[in-house]
């Protein structure tokens, strides 16, 4: 017996995501700036939109982007990240992009209200921490932030460390227990 394509239950990821409830895909991370979270101090996360061209999302999509300079700056009610390294395509033609233009990021705009009230505080900063890929589209994960002291870095260092260094006794525990 013949059914008709558009009749037939679906099968695969988008059938079972939709059941769970989820919001939103699997993120393919294109590039994080670790360097941000260890000189600033994370208040707020938000995530946004980009505006790129073809070649832009082809070299994002190749993986080597930098965000280690960049920042976000709102500017007549819109936001921009600044310094963002995507290098050209290598297979671009004349219709290839500048490594380092300033990208409009796509936010609502009582998000954008928020970071603007915030950002003209003494000592807050926008800082992007990630870009990556959401159902096919390029997304920046953009934080709200205040920048620590010398001290404050210092301190996340050694709590890190001793961290680590508890996980590992403990792991080591395990391993004589089981044998």
């Amino acid at each position: 017996m013949y059914v008709p394509k558009e009749s037939q239950a679906k099968q695969g990821g988008g059938a079972a995501k939709a059941q769970d409830g989820e919001k939103g895909g699997k993120r393919k991370i294109v590039a994080q700036n670790k360097k941000a979270r260890h000189d600033y101090a994370i208040i707020d996360t938000f995530e946004a939109g980009l505006v790129l061209t073809g070649t832009e999302v082809k070299s994002l999509r190749e993986g080597r982007t930098s965000l280690t300079d960049g920042f976000v700056q709102i500017d007549g009610g819109e936001a921009w990240l600044h310094n963002a390294h995507i290098p050209e395509y290598h297979q671009g033609s004349w219709t290839n992009h500048s490594a380092r233009r300033k990208r409009k990021l796509l936010l609502h705009r009582e998000e954008i209200d928020k970071l603007e009230a915030k950002n003209q505080e003494t000592g807050h900063t926008i800082v992007p921490l990630a870009l990556y890929f959401k159902d096919g589209r390029a997304k920046a994960e953009i934080a709200l932030a205040r920048g620590k002291k010398e001290y404050d870095k210092r301190q996340t260092l050694r709590e890190h460390q001793d961290r680590r260094e508890a996980e590992r006794t403990m792991s080591a525990i395990r391993r004589k227990q089981r044998a």
